[in-house]
């Protein structure tokens, strides 16, 4: 039997994302949804979402066939013209070529040796011990999350394959002695991974979409001002509890350590690509972290940066040009900006949000918050991709927790990086989650087992720790 492929057609998958729309579109509008338009775009919102979790064809593909549907059914405009100017309106947003561009830059950074070097490097300096790989672990996804915006390219194309490496030559192996050492530094990959998604905008490739759905100003400063510290204390704190839920038979890692320190030799000096992008990194984290200064766009720091790597000849335009998965987001990513602006300016958001609002009538303000972030955290088991689950999710939940008078910056903030923190629960969140997973050091029970409890540990950190920094920011 033919094996499906990445990049196949599912016609029965595809069926089932067709039916579900056209089911909606035919259905009655609800009553106080002023503009059909507004129950028309959502069908093909709604499909277009059940196509990115039941996957039948690629993310981009899928956005692009729903835009198509929006616009020669006029549902965005008045004519075909006007509606095919607003389905395509996404792909100038500065969202969007933030995302694209930093996929170019993490792209650059692995293409380069300097994420490799990175965290061969702090395996080395840190890896005496089990534990001490796992801190290394951290501390590479901390610098890396920076730049590479792609949780999957960070934690699949950077860490995965040195964390397996560094198992085996513990002598754990899958089939043999998982127990030993991989079954722990796996656990520690992947949700140290999410950690540092939620610390940075540039985290995970989706993250700058919360912004841009909630309105605020959620830039690359204010994010890390609000993430640095309960990030910290969960780079510290989370190894340690996977030391006692999954605890690896081997304390001493020396074997590992040398083979870091053997790759490393290999690599040999630092090339000249290596050092401009160091160079490139260094200045971006100058001109995010001063925006207050200068004045310059997050994206635009993102666009010098990819023109410095350009012109400096550290990374072809070739490459660049044949990034898939940089063109891909630029795709997938500015269709759905299209359809979240449409939903919100034809009012069904604010319609949907009024009739939530009832739900949680009565309560204060605080209450009410957060049990809408406990709902819209635990959702993430209904969900297969981080990204499926923001552009479902955020709008609705940010309006009704502010219509009952929650504080902006205060739900954007539990918004953000509880998006990222979801990704714990299950085997099949996200990229990386899955690329650890399908080493095989980890059985599926064990796994969903394991997530929960580093989801109550997320949230004792992130709203034991987290509600009094944001208070001493004023954020509430």
């Amino acid at each position: 039997m033919k094996h499906k492929e990445k990049g196949d057609i599912y016609p029965s998958r595809l069926l089932a994302c067709v039916i579900l729309g056209t089911a909606i579109w035919l259905s009655p509008v609800p009553t106080g949804l002023e503009d059909p338009k507004a129950w028309q775009c959502f069908a093909v919102f709604a499909a277009t979402i059940l196509a990115l979790l039941l996957k039948p064809m690629p993310m981009g593909p899928s956005v692009l066939c729903g835009l198509t549907v929006l616009a020669a059914g006029n549902v965005l405009g008045n004519d075909s013209k006007e509606s095919l100017q607003v389905a395509l309106s996404g792909y100038g947003d500065t969202t969007t070529w933030l995302v694209a561009s930093a996929f170019l830059l993490g792209s650059a950074m692995v293409h380069s040796g300097l994420g490799r070097r990175i965290a061969l490097g702090l395996a080395a300096l840190l890896g005496r011990t089990v534990l001490g790989l796992a801190y290394a672990i951290a501390g590479a996804e901390f610098i890396l999350g920076t730049m590479v915006p792609s949780n999957t390219a960070r934690g699949g194309g950077i860490m995965a394959p040195i964390v397996n490496s560094l198992s085996l030559a513990l002598g754990s192996k899958p089939k043999e002695k998982p127990k030993r050492a991989g079954e722990y530094l796996c656990l520690c990959g992947a949700h140290l991974n999410l950690v540092a998604a939620a610390t940075f905008l540039t985290g995970m490739a989706a993250n700058p979409l919360i912004a841009k759905e909630t309105g605020i100003d959620f830039d690359w400063g204010t994010w890390l001002l609000g993430s640095i510290v309960p990030a910290l204390v969960s780079f510290l704190v989370l190894p340690l509890l996977l030391l006692k839920l999954a605890p690896p038979e081997l304390k001493d890692a020396t074997e590992a350590r040398g083979k870091a320190k053997d790759e490393l030799l290999e690599m040999g000096p630092w090339s000249r690509s290596e050092k401009i992008m160091l160079g490139v990194f260094i200045l971006m984290l100058g001109l995010w972290i001063s925006k207050s200064l200068h004045g310059l766009h997050t994206t635009t720091v993102a666009l010098i940066g990819v023109a410095i790597l350009l012109v400096s000849g550290a990374e072809k335009w070739k490459a660049m040009k044949g990034n898939q998965a940089a063109w891909d987001a630029l795709i997938w990513l500015g269709g759905l900006i299209s359809m979240a602006d449409a939903l919100r300016e034809l009012g069904f958001v604010t319609w949907f949000a009024d009739a939530m609002k009832e739900q949680v009538g009565g309560m204060d303000a605080i209450s009410a918050l957060l049990i809408l972030a406990l709902i819209y955290f635990y959702s993430m088991y209904a969900f297969s991709m981080l990204t499926g689950h923001i552009k479902a999710m955020v709008a609705a939940f940010f309006l009704v927790a502010t219509g009952a008078g929650a504080p902006p910056m205060l739900t954007v903030a539990l918004l953000a990086y509880f998006s990222n923190l979801c990704g714990c629960l299950t085997n099949y969140s996200t990229g990386p989650v899955v690329i650890y997973f399908g080493l095989g050091y980890i059985q599926p029970a064990r796994w969903f087992r394991i997530g929960f409890l580093v989801s109550l540990l997320h949230l004792t950190i992130w709203l034991g720790v987290g509600l009094p920094w944001w208070k001493y920011l004023g954020w509430w």
